[in-house]
């Protein structure tokens, strides 16, 4: 159990944004701790309010998040080098579980898409190799 959480944490929390183990451990704790549920409340009374920071705007629209386009073509190498490390980094060193995910599911597309286009040219080949023999004269 962490002792203390920073304002940015409590945040994050709010907008689903820690890692699963983190929510798990800081949900844990307001449980034990009603202080720490009182401040999350402060903190969505100061969002109803309209008070927002600069970096709560920021996480929330997700502003250093790279477009789902950019995400594909980082899957298939196809970006610039700087583009490559600011993804690779925004993935696993900022930790981001929406560009993760996002990546989880390019992944298994293009796995399934795979899979797909084998089948199909199998299908297609068993399917013309009576037309692909030679003929006998």
């Amino acid at each position: 159990m962490k002792a203390q959480y920073t304002q940015k944490e409590l945040e994050a929390y709010l907008d689903e944004a820690l890692s699963p183990g983190d929510m798990a451990q800081l949900e844990q704790t307001v449980r034990e701790q009603p202080e720490l549920g009182q401040r999350l409340a402060e903190i969505l009374q100061q969002r109803d309010a309209g008070v927002h920071s600069l970096g709560a705007i920021w996480r929330r629209h997700r502003v250093s998040c790279p477009a789902r386009e950019q995400l594909g073509s980082f899957l298939l190498g196809a970006l610039g080098n700087e583009e490559m490390h600011y993804i690779h980094f925004h993935i696993l060193q900022v930790g981001c579980r929406y560009c993760s995910a996002n990546l989880e599911d390019l992944r298994r597309r293009q796995e399934e898409d795979a899979r797909d286009t084998a089948q199909r040219r199998r299908k297609y080949l068993e399917s013309s190799a009576g037309y692909l023999r030679p003929k006998k004269r």
